[in-house]
């Protein structure tokens, strides 16, 4: 099957390489509409730390018969875990498979994930379909489609122009494409926290399977696995507050002075995780291990941008945060897949996608603005700052559910409504992908 208009068969011009951007790539391919992706930098190296894609999205990706890579090199996540900064538990729940989804939830690495989407994408659509070094500095509307001018910007000379029907932004928080069409929006907006993330390797710590979150808002350790082999690599990740800001938590814990993009400085800010990781399973090898970082720890501010609609035959791309946005990226790519199927390569697809994709990622950043799930460490730590012996005692167990409950809605992920919901992307005579 192969979309054709007025006996043309047309192409989507995909600015970034990114999950989201080969997502849509494999995507389009598989309703047969041909793609091309442009990607700035000269090599698509596996970059990043940990990230978490939820069932909702790992039903899509299973949808393009990916279930085999992922399950090969990620962890299906058991169980999410909070703690106080204390290591009192606060709430926890079964993820994945355990929680009675059709699908898992995978931890994996990101720059696996990309990997494991990228080669798919060169063995379906072709090495010449993915091209590097093409940073998008502008396009124009012409009478059949749009036409994209792109540079190399390590020479910045031009990289030559490329036509299609549809050009869709899925270049990044910094997209190109968003400035342009948005001057005035200015700056991603900052939350007044930066983010320490790096990967260890570790042995397993409570199920094998947890992924542990520790702290409040303004201080707060995740840590995770991300790995099946049998030295395990674990994905650690602190926030806090801006450089210079001194804080002193109660009850003994460490104190944390933080500067940005500083070993050192990872190294203090982590310990107090290590600590919280220490007392929320008593194990005194646990911080010797979490202590061996990969490589350089990475320092990134929390930041947000307002979901943006489509122009013309444009359309810039959405921002999620939270432990969410590869799953979101995901999501907007099999809709707008959908759509195309539906409408054609279109400013109608588009428009329907936007109608349907903006409403519930902007519910969702402004969830994620309120602290989204992990709300539960911040009302313990206002409630009960010196501790508690119970959280019952400090929270309820609807106030608990609720906040669940709540999250797993407007992400679009409750268990009921998911497992009963049809594939986003109909082909008719397929057989539906699931995992067991």
């Amino acid at each position: 099957m192969t979309i054709q208009i007025a006996g043309r068969i047309m192409t989507v011009l995909i600015a970034g390489g990114g999950i989201g951007g080969l997502t849509l790539a494999l995507s389009l391919h598989q309703i047969g509409v041909p793609a091309r992706v442009f990607e700035s930098v000269p090599e698509l190296k596996p970059l990043g730390v940990g990230i978490n894609v939820l069932p909702h999205a790992v039903r899509e990706l299973i949808e393009l018969g990916l279930h085999d890579r992922l399950d090969a090199s990620a962890v299906r996540t058991h169980e999410l875990a909070y703690f106080s900064k204390h290591g009192k538990p606060i709430w926890s729940e079964p993820r994945g498979i355990e929680a009675g989804y059709k699908w898992p939830q995978f931890s994996i690495h990101r720059g696996t994930l990309q990997q494991i989407l990228l080669d798919a994408a060169i063995e379906r659509l072709g090495r010449e379909n993915i091209l590097t070094s093409h940073h998008l500095t502008g396009w124009t509307e012409t009478t059949d489609g749009i036409r994209a001018e792109f540079i190399d910007r390590a020479t910045g000379k031009s990289a030559g122009s490329h036509e299609g029907e549809l050009l869709i932004a899925a270049d990044g928080i910094h997209s190109a494409v968003r400035e342009k069409l948005y001057p005035r929006e200015g700056p991603p907006i900052w939350n007044g926290r930066i983010l320490w993330r790096g990967i260890t390797t570790s042995d397993a710590f409570l199920t094998g399977r947890t992924m542990i979150m520790a702290g409040h808002e303004m201080l707060k350790f995740v840590c995770y696995p991300i790995s099946r082999r049998p030295m395990p690599a674990a994905s650690i990740k602190s926030t806090g507050s801006p450089s210079g800001t001194c804080r002193r938590p109660t009850s003994g814990a460490a104190r944390i002075i933080i500067a940005p993009r500083s070993s050192k400085n990872f190294c203090r800010c982590s310990s107090t995780g290590i600590r919280l990781a220490r007392r929320a399973q008593p194990d005194p090898q646990l911080p010797a291990r979490l202590r061996v970082s990969a490589g350089r720890p990475r320092s990134d501010p929390a930041m947000d941008l307002w979901p943006r609609h489509a122009d013309g035959r444009c359309r810039a791309s959405d921002v999620s945060i939270g432990s969410n946005g590869a799953s979101q990226a995901i999501l907007d790519a099999r809709v707008l897949t959908r759509e195309i199927l539906a409408k054609g390569p279109t400013g109608a697809a588009l428009a329907a996608y936007e109608a349907e994709r903006r409403p519930a990622t902007s519910d969702l950043v402004m969830l994620n603005r309120r602290n989204g799930p992990e709300q539960v460490m911040q009302l313990v730590e206002e409630r009960a700052p010196d501790g508690y012996n119970v959280v019952t005692d400090v929270l309820s167990l609807k106030e608990l559910e609720d906040i669940a409950a709540n999250y797993k809605r407007v992400a679009g992920f409750q268990v009921e409504g998911l497992n009963a919901k049809p594939p986003i992307v109909h082909l008719p005579g397929t057989r539906r992908a699931s995992a067991g």
